[in-house]
């Protein structure tokens, strides 16, 4: 779990207690080491959070006092909610399930009102994968992986003929054009920038070397390609 998260869940467990909660508690739920919850309580007094106790006796929030919950517009609070349902439907698996928990994060915190409103929002992105799209999220999944991590990849690509041909990546990024896919990627066997459809990959395997930053193949330059119009699928 990231330390970001970690303080976030110790304020909202302190939230709205009236009695003390123990360091050992709070280890036991964040999965951590009570040394960690000490560590980061302190650095949550320091910051200003007005937290009570000490080690051994337990930590509230100081007496008449709260943390403010996140604050949302009604339309702020709509947008985020159709974005993760999108996210859901048409993202792979691992980001669907990140803005899922994301949402749950936020509305943990939301006013009852707001929390109401979430609940009903009538804009939908019905998730419905029969095995294809299951496999088309997987797909989206490891390319992701593949543009986080930087890994060079090699693919076998069919064209909208259906001729393949095969592929040695650099990827960049990954956009989403309201009905399909692309990768985008600096293609070394064109030695240029190209866009790919996901859903015209064949094979995609991680050949085992990591790109190194070059200015002229970077995401940057990729862009102002894109921006020119001087941009080809595959």
């Amino acid at each position: 779990m990231r330390r970001a998260d970690r303080l976030f869940l110790i304020i909202h467990a302190l939230r709205g207690r009236r009695t003390a909660l123990q360091a050992r508690q709070l280890a036991q739920t964040l999965g951590v080491s009570q040394r960690t919850v000490y560590r980061d309580v302190s650095d949550l007094q320091l910051s200003g959070v007005p937290i009570e106790g000490e080690a051994g006796v337990g930590y509230v929030l100081r007496k008449g006092s709260d943390i403010p919950p996140l604050m949302f517009t009604a339309a702020e609070l709509e947008a985020l909610v159709v974005g993760t349902r999108f996210v859901r439907a048409f993202a792979g698996a691992r980001l669907a399930d990140s803005a899922k928990t994301a949402l749950l994060k936020i509305e943990a915190v939301l006013p009852p009102e707001l929390r109401e409103r979430a609940a009903h929002t009538r804009i939908f992105a019905p998730v419905w994968r029969d095995q294809h799209q299951s496999d088309f999220a997987t797909m989206i999944d490891r390319l992701h992986a593949a543009i986080v991590g930087n890994h060079v990849l090699q693919l076998d690509y069919r064209d909208e003929s259906g001729r393949v041909s095969a592929r040695e990546v650099e990827p960049l990024c990954l956009s989403f054009w309201g009905g399909a896919w692309t990768l985008g990627a600096w293609c070394r066997l064109r030695k240029d920038f190209r866009n790919f459809r996901p859903d015209r990959i064949h094979t995609c395997e991680p050949t085992g070397e990591v790109c190194a930053e070059v200015a002229e193949r970077n995401l940057a330059s990729y862009l102002r390609a894109v921006g020119g119009g001087m941009m080809d699928i595959g």
